[in-house]
């Protein structure tokens, strides 16, 4: 068991780090290349919000690296770089996070299962090991497999969360590429959106190589 769990550990260390090293290298490079419409991040996505006719809907400025759509307040929030700055990080970074915006309004399938799945996942989350290494334990396999079911729970999210990601920035690359102002800027913000999704592909491609040795696990 040790040997095969220090594998999936080393694995899913390799895989975290190297994708994160990669969107942290793309998003620095972006960050210093100027837009070619001089929009600030705010200014695309107020820009996009009224394309698409969503309304003008409140756009915060949050800590580093807080970029994210809340569907609870129906506001964006951007990190200070992408919310001042005029780079082409900062402009796709605003247009993907507008992407979920109008996902939202048109009341997109997939973003209502991510929700659906939220109050699920926090809860099983913080239990599912305990369960599995209880049951071991204690020889219940039953138990054992309820922290495998809880635990698939967590790994159906990060699935999830994939079509709605791509679809977010599918979105906002849309809206760039038929502004004349961002038109200029679509290569660019492609390999930021390319980077900034690829972590969430690795979230998912560890979440179920660790279903997968629990299983086995249990299972033996």
């Amino acid at each position: 068991m040790q040997t095969s769990y220090l594998l999936v550990f080393l694995v899913t260390i390799i895989l975290g780090g190297a994708s994160q090293w990669y969107v942290t290298k793309t998003i620095r490079e972006y960050s210093n290349v100027p837009s070619t419409s001089g929009w600030s991040g705010v200014q695309a996505a107020n820009a996009m919000m009224a394309r698409y006719g969503i309304g003008r809907l409140p756009v915060h400025q949050g800590h580093e690296n807080e970029d994210h759509f809340d569907p609870r307040t129906n506001s964006i929030t951007l990190d200070p770089h992408a919310y001042g700055a005029s780079s082409v990080t900062a402009v796709a970074t605003a247009c993907h996070e507008v992407g979920h915006a109008c996902q939202f309004a048109e009341g997109y399938s997939m973003m209502k299962i991510r929700a659906a799945l939220v109050p699920a996942v926090n809860f099983t989350q913080r239990t599912w090991i305990l369960l599995v290494l209880a049951g071991v334990f204690f020889g219940i396999t039953g138990l054992a497999w309820l922290g495998i079911i809880f635990y698939a729970c967590a790994v159906l999210f990060h699935v999830v969360t994939l079509p709605v990601e791509f679809d977010a920035s599918r979105r906002g690359l849309a809206y760039m590429t038929e502004t004349g102002a961002l038109s200029g800027d679509v290569i660019g913000a492609q390999k930021v959106l390319r980077a900034c999704a690829l972590t969430y592909v690795a979230a998912a491609l560890i979440s179920v190589i660790e279903l997968m040795y629990w299983v086995q696990y249990v299972r033996e």
